[in-house]
């Protein structure tokens, strides 16, 4: 009927706004209370644009990652800082908010298309179907519907396609930050796989800090920048550069302690 307000995708926006209100409240212990978020950078979340902007994260689980950022980034917009407190923020949500995922996972079970009607915008992967690797084409229509959901609103991504940790930014997010120009805002999250279990949905450990810190935009030139160059700077963003895979001997880290405490000295001598 006409005087329903519908999104790009057809689904109604009162039904969608009281499943985000409802899988809001039922979760908010998840990260409150069960165990804690600890949030950096929610200002920048409240000078974005009303649209075309792509977050870009590292992945850990399947959904308690995009439940915590659909907490974070409406609680940054109604003046929360660094803070999911005082759920009343969740009763307005922002419903131009999307996010990609596997067509596959979104489909299994009740619980999946639930979180799938709030904001999924499903895409066939290219490179892995129901746990066995293969090589396809991909396809236009869903790349034409992460356009619309950009140019609708705000859209997270999980370039890695994957929970698995450093695996390989996949280029398809380059391919779709060259074409559509987004403001691209990394997000660094931690914890969710120690509280969770793979598919984000039961609660494994409880007292758990959990994080999520929200970067400025990355300064890409989306006219000169390669596809390598955009994918090595998301893969530094995020943190999941093969170098942050370093581990120092127990001397090393010392020697950086004490050359740290010395600086620290220096200065308050200074003060």
């Amino acid at each position: 009927m006409k005087f329903i307000k519908k999104n790009p995708f057809g689904h109604i926006l009162f039904l969608k706004k009281w499943l985000i209100r409802i899988v809001g409240v039922v979760s908010h212990r998840r990260y409150n209370k069960f165990n804690k978020l600890q949030i950096e950078g929610s200002e920048i979340i409240r000078d974005l644009p009303d649209s075309n902007v792509l977050f870009v994260a590292n992945h850990q689980t399947y959904f308690a990652d995009v439940a915590a950022m659909y907490h974070v980034f409406n609680a940054s917009l109604k003046g929360r800082v660094d803070t999911i407190n005082n759920i009343g923020y969740i009763w307005n949500p922002k419903l131009n908010m999307y996010y990609i995922a596997a067509a596959e996972t979104m489909k299994a079970g009740i619980l999946p298309k639930i979180f799938a009607y709030m904001g999924s915008v499903s895409i066939q992967r290219t490179w892995r179907s129901e746990g066995k690797d293969v090589k396809r084409q991909v396809k236009m229509s869903d790349i034409s519907n992460i356009g619309t959901a950009l140019n609708d609103g705000w859209v997270i991504t999980f370039p890695q396609g994957t929970t698995k940790p450093f695996n390989p930014i996949r280029r398809g997010t380059s391919h779709i930050i060259k074409t559509y120009k987004p403001i691209v805002i990394p997000i660094v999250i931690d914890g969710f796989r120690r509280s969770f279990d793979k598919k984000g949905l039961l609660i494994k450990k409880r007292g758990v800090l959990q994080s999520m810190v929200i970067k400025k935009p990355l300064q890409i030139d989306y006219e000169n920048d390669s596809f390598d160059d955009i994918v090595k700077q998301i893969e530094m963003a995020i943190e999941q550069h093969p170098s942050f895979l370093k581990v120092i001997s127990v001397e090393e880290y010392k020697k950086q302690e004490d050359e740290l405490n010395k600086q620290r000295e220096f200065w308050q001598t200074k003060s």
